[in-house]
């Protein structure tokens, strides 16, 4: 049975209660799924609730949030169609009654940018990891301050260089306040570089 016009988009998920007014938004990388964030979220949002998305693209049997047709070159249209269905199960979901902060590695991370430049008011913030630029919309949203963490590496042989800095100008075009980070790693995230961004959330969201 299809689902109504009317009704959310379904999402392999999982939802974990917190105690706090934060939401945690974990989505993950490529060929992830959707329980490999839930300890970095608890761990830089302790007693916040997650939502878990599993992404629903499949490339070469893993699991992605949307499509590219190379490393690197994003499926502009699939992008913009897969992420105004997150958007729209996330607010079913999610509710609205506690501020929804974005969690994203890598391809969860350029999906989480996504949402703050398509449906900007899905997020009260977010936290990159490794992310690229996914697309800039013209006219850019208006984006009132929201904050972003963007952590990169700088021997990262999946993100061409310039676009973490790429992105951090476009998020702060649009009135996003950004702290971009750099660390002297690949791809891998590195403790230093989670207890920083533990630190930004406890700044930004307290409890």
């Amino acid at each position: 049975m299809g689902r109504g016009p009317g009704a959310a988009p379904a999402f392999v998920h999982r939802h974990v209660p917190g105690t706090r007014p934060l939401t945690v938004l974990a989505l993950h990388g490529t060929g992830g799924t959707e329980a490999d964030l839930l300890p970095l979220a608890a761990e830089l949002a302790p007693g916040a609730a997650v939502l878990a998305p599993r992404g629903r693209v499949s490339e070469g049997g893993m699991a992605r949030f949307f499509r590219r047709t190379a490393p690197g070159v994003f499926d502009l249209d699939d992008l913009r169609a897969q992420a105004a269905d997150l958007a729209r199960f996330v607010g079913a979901v999610a509710g609205g009654a506690a501020p929804l902060l974005a969690l994203g590695y890598s391809n969860g991370a350029n999906m989480a940018a996504a949402l703050l430049l398509l449906h900007p008011g899905t997020l009260a913030g977010a936290v990159l990891l490794r992310p690229m630029v996914p697309l800039v919309p013209e006219p850019l949203p208006d984006l009132a301050g929201a904050p972003v963490w963007i952590a990169s590496g700088r021997a990262d042989p999946l993100v061409p260089e310039g676009e973490p800095q790429r992105l951090a100008d476009v998020l702060g075009r649009a009135r996003a306040d950004v702290s971009l980070r750099w660390a002297d790693a690949d791809h891998r995230l590195t403790a230093p570089e989670i207890r920083a961004a533990g630190g930004w959330v406890a700044e930004r969201f307290p409890v």
